[in-house]
């Protein structure tokens, strides 16, 4: 060190390393959401079905990577279902294509049939909504 200047303490150094690399796991994250989001866009739900099962840790990080641009938007579609729902009967039987980790099912009184390519939760039934 220079004249006058500290020596960064160890642990600091340590923190402030700490600090970097969680800066770079996340833009790390955020890029990889953002192929998965590309190829899900420019292929058919087949070929995505076939992504998500020969890497299973895929669709948790597009799920994580949606739920982050998520809460950068205005409003939240999913809370804007549920409040829809919660003004309805409860005899209204919903279906969620494309369920995730099964919000919606878990924030209304309706029988709500949760779909997705691959189980977030036990409420999922796997599907390609191609199919259906």
């Amino acid at each position: 060190p220079g004249a006058g200047a500290q020596p960064v303490p160890e642990a600091a150094a340590g923190g402030r390393s700490a600090a970097l690399r969680a800066r770079m796991e996340e833009r790390l994250l955020g890029a990889r959401f953002r192929l998965i989001n590309q190829q899900l866009y420019t292929s058919s739900s087949r070929e995505a079905a076939r992504l998500f099962q020969s890497d299973p840790e895929a669709f948790r990080t597009y799920h994580r990577g949606f739920a982050r641009q998520v809460g950068r938007w205005p409003e939240n579609p999913v809370q804007r279902i549920i409040r829809y729902l919660r003004r309805r009967p409860a005899s209204l039987v919903v279906a969620d294509f494309g369920c995730g980790d099964c919000k919606i099912a878990g924030s209304v009184r309706n029988k709500v049939h949760c779909f997705d390519l691959v189980p977030l939760s036990p409420r999922v039934t796997v599907c390609d909504m191609a199919e259906v």
